[in-house]
């Protein structure tokens, strides 16, 4: 089975916030900022990080918004667009 950009950035999620007990739960609907506790300045420092090593992408500050943020199907369609700017 192919995984998907949203299947990778959910692992990469789970892994960067220590949320694995709620993974199941997961959906492309689940909302990020402001709903989950351990998703905090650092963390989504941390997990930027994470998203341009794992996808061999480079994000540029600029970019990123609270939009971005909103749910993690937003977060997943964002390293979307990036990998497209990468790629291009």
């Amino acid at each position: 089975m192919h995984e998907t950009t949203f299947d990778h950035v959910k692992e990469i999620v789970v892994e960067a916030l220590g949320i694995q007990g709620r993974s199941a739960t997961l959906t492309p609907e689940t909302p990020l900022l402001d709903s989950m506790p351990e998703l905090d300045s650092m963390a989504v420092v941390d997990l930027l990080v994470r998203l341009e090593n794992h996808f061999d992408i480079r994000i540029d500050d600029s970019a990123v918004s609270g939009e971005v943020f909103g749910t993690l199907g937003s977060l997943a369609e964002f390293v979307d667009s990036e990998r497209a700017l990468s790629d291009a």
